[in-house]
């Protein structure tokens, strides 16, 4: 089944030309189906690339599934026209009343402050809150992983002496529930942050580690209690993403060193390859499967959900 994105969405160009399945709002009203409400927190800087990439992935599933994009209220992004954000983008105030399957909380470049110093943590303290009682599940993806796993578990972060970068190999160490079905024993992920959660953080609160490296410790994490999960890195990426960070890094006089295991010999001026992109498919395949399997039919039953 397609995805169904906001009607007009300039992404559409790109999903479009790579083929990727998708279906107006208009028509999607029309059938007679309930598809998986995914409400994505977007607070990432390059908004246009970063919907490309998770609309891609989840138009992959048989399932019919609807994109809907938040941003906060209480910070406007320097890099997205507040026209587009007006247009595409809705906020609490605007879905306060709605019930979704998933909130999707993206990456976020401010790894470095605590948490309590981003200037919209406490309008986000407010939407995970909110979530409990109007999304079935969590996802969240780098510095949004660390987001929920701070509030809703009080893991804290630790800051590394150089940052993690590059492709790094990681070895799965659960098999509990669906979402690695179909994965190897060890698979590639791209990796950009300067703090880490600790392993035995993780497991002190009952949680359950899916995925691990031995060169930069835990990657994937997951409560089993509520099925939240926690992807530390950025399966996501396109084969061009660490390149564009790299060169924006040395355009700043940043002391970045070359992303590992990412240019071929090391050399940047040869183009990355995308290799990790078959685990990007399948991780989201296998969870909204899983999240289709679990999920209630009538969301508004949230407000009775003792989970949280």
């Amino acid at each position: 089944m397609p995805i169904r994105v906001p009607d007009n969405l300039p992404a559409l160009d790109d999903l479009e030309a790579e083929g990727v399945d998708l279906i107006a709002s208009g028509q999607a009203t029309k059938q007679d189906i309930r598809p998986l409400r995914l409400l994505m927190l977007n607070l990432m800087p390059t908004k246009k690339a970063t919907e490309i990439q998770f609309a891609r992935l989840f138009g992959c599933s048989p399932l019919q599934v609807e994109l809907i994009l938040m941003t906060t209220e209480s910070y406007t992004p320097r890099n997205t026209e507040p026209a587009y954000l007006r247009r595409f983008y809705r906020r609490l105030s605007d879905v306060e009343g709605e019930y979704f399957d998933a909130l999707i909380v993206t990456g976020a470049p401010i790894e470095t402050k605590p948490f309590e110093d981003v200037s919209y943590w406490n309008e986000l303290v407010d939407i995970l809150d909110w979530s409990k009682t109007h999304c079935f599940r969590r996802l969240g993806i780098c510095w949004g992983a660390q987001a929920l796993l701070y509030h809703f578990h009080n893991l804290p972060k630790y800051q590394l002496d150089t940052k993690f970068f590059g492709i790094y190999n990681h070895s799965i160490t659960s098999h509990s529930g669906r979402l690695m079905h179909g994965f190897t024993t060890t698979f590639p992920m791209p990796v950009s942050r300067f703090t880490t959660n600790k392993k035995q953080d993780i497991l002190d609160r009952g949680l359950i580690i899916l995925a691990e490296s031995d060169e930069i410790g835990v990657g994937m994490v997951r409560d089993k209690s509520t099925g939240d999960l926690f992807v530390l890195n950025h399966l996501e990426y396109d084969a061009e993403t660490l390149k564009a960070e790299y060169v924006r890094d040395k355009k700043d006089g940043l002391n970045t060193p070359i992303p590992e295991n990412y240019f071929p010999e090391d050399k940047s001026e040869l183009a990355p390859q995308n290799y990790w992109r078959p685990f990007a498919y399948l991780l989201c395949a296998n969870w909204l499967n899983d999240l289709y399997q679990d999920t209630i039919f009538d969301l508004t039953e949230l407000e009775d959900d003792k989970r949280l």
